[in-house]
């Protein structure tokens, strides 16, 4: 099976390529996702990020919006977060992909934002970054409900610049062009993989 790690920067269409994968018949991991299911369901989970955190949790799960405001006025907690919720969303991927080489599945697609950040590039076989012109990245998540030119700046020092992001890809893809396009650059990946 190959396992294709896919990543980008903040606002660069990540789910949109995610989705068109998973339009093609490919099965999809999605860490964002994975975090907020834990955060509604990992009773482990919950426990710890309380006991590290305080008040967390409202009817029995994690408020993100409660952990975002200790995380505002305790920056130096990140790494603490990280290394509680990281090692869980780990053997949760790992699930997947366990399932997924066990059934035979061709490929798989794992949608990690902090990929790179993390390390996680290196239990991947090929890794496809998403990338637009900076202008349009920009537009696109200042656009969003809350966002400010702020906000966006820290979440970028946070993340692997596009450009090195790009360097290190095996796959490439411009959301910046239409959506048919987008869509057939990702058939043309998974034709080219399941070749290989």
């Amino acid at each position: 099976m190959i396992r294709l790690g896919l990543t980008g920067s903040i606002g660069m269409g990540k789910s949109t390529i995610a989705r068109m994968f998973a339009d093609e018949g490919v099965p999809v991991w999605d860490a964002d996702e994975t975090v907020h299911r834990l955060y509604a369901g990992s009773e482990p989970l919950q426990t710890a990020l309380a006991e590290a955190f305080g008040d967390v949790l409202t009817d029995g799960a994690v408020d993100r919006a409660k952990l975002s405001l200790i995380l505002k006025s305790n920056p130096e907690k990140f790494p603490l977060l990280n290394a509680i919720v990281h090692p869980a969303t780990v053997a949760d991927r790992e699930g997947f992909l366990e399932q997924h080489a066990a059934a035979g599945t061709p490929l798989t697609l794992s949608d990690i934002p902090l990929l790179f950040e993390t390390g996680a590039d290196k239990t991947f076989d090929k890794v496809l970054v998403v990338s637009a012109p900076s202008e349009v990245q920009a537009a696109r998540v200042l656009a969003r409900p809350g966002m400010t030119s702020e906000k966006f700046a820290d979440i970028l020092r946070q993340q692997v610049p596009d450009i090195e992001k790009r360097a290190r890809a095996d796959f490439v893809i411009d959301t910046s062009h239409s959506l048919d396009a987008n869509r057939q650059q990702v058939r043309e990946i998974i034709q080219t993989l399941r070749s290989a």
